[in-house]
């Protein structure tokens, strides 16, 4: 694939895999418009970015988990005369904890983040790049998406509907130049797991070059999803050879663990 001179928005691209995609985007001399919230940190990633690879990089600070976010940057994207060739719906967090104790405002920002603004901005970008017949869409699941989670119901519920989404999209428009692929990591070093209260559980997390290297691969095989990782790999097929009550049983008794619950 060839990336050069092309324009690539990176969601959530202030840390973990979205800093990364954002960082491999560049040295491969795709320009980049990097959305988070953190302006300061968008601004500093995007100089060095430019001064590194000799690139231009735009920092559009905006929260994806508010009403109509992905409307104020499509319409940013349109006022800078720029088309989005590359999209990464990387933006995303979880909430680990009891449901009925989980504020609402926090469950609608989840949902907000996590399934509207995601497939908002896929709506916003996919129709230019038909007409062009050339793009590329990456949305960021999760391995939560092949079974529930207990404790992190919202979480997991929101990756498997971008699971679900993605493979639909691919199968529409597997024929029209526009390659889209959902990518479901395992746990992977990032500032997710402090923000999700989730850092007590004890697993091996994958290196986010790791992540975004699996995700240029199955750009490059035009898969419609990929797993990162064997182990993760076996892992997602259990709700395939298991009565699925076993397997999310299994998953409550870990993360109960995790939360000291009896």
């Amino acid at each position: 694939m060839n990336y050069s001179k092309k324009t690539a928005l990176v969601t959530g691209a202030s840390s973990g895999i979205g800093e990364v995609f954002a960082n491999e985007l560049a040295k491969k001399g795709c320009n980049l418009i990097l959305v988070a919230r953190s302006e300061d940190k968008l601004k500093q990633i995007a100089h060095e970015l430019q001064e590194t690879h000799s690139i231009h990089a735009i920092p559009l600070s905006v929260d994806l988990s508010s009403v109509n976010a992905a409307e104020k940057i499509a319409q940013e994207v349109e006022n800078l005369g720029l088309t989005v060739d590359v999209l990464i719906n990387n933006a995303g967090f979880g909430t680990l904890g009891e449901f009925n104790q989980i504020s609402p405002t926090r469950v609608h920002q989840e949902i907000q983040l996590n399934v509207v603004s995601l497939t908002e901005l896929t709506h916003k970008f996919i129709g230019s790049m038909i007409e062009r017949k050339d793009g590329i869409i990456i949305n960021v699941a999760s391995m939560t998406a092949f079974q529930p989670v207990p404790y992190m119901a919202v979480y997991g519920a929101t990756k498997a509907y971008v699971l679900s989404f993605t493979e639909a999209l691919w199968a529409e428009y597997r024929d029209s130049g526009v390659q889209i692929v959902a990518l479901c990591p395992g746990e992977t070093k990032s500032s997710f797991h402090a923000a999700s209260g989730s850092d007590n559980l004890k697993s091996k997390r994958m290196e986010p070059i790791d992540v975004v290297n699996a995700a240029f691969k199955a750009v490059e095989r035009n898969r419609s999803h990929i797993i990162v990782g064997r182990n993760n790999y076996i892992t997602a097929q259990l709700p395939r050879l298991l009565p699925r009550s076993t397997v999310v049983k299994f998953a409550k008794r870990i993360f109960q663990q995790a939360l000291n619950i009896k």
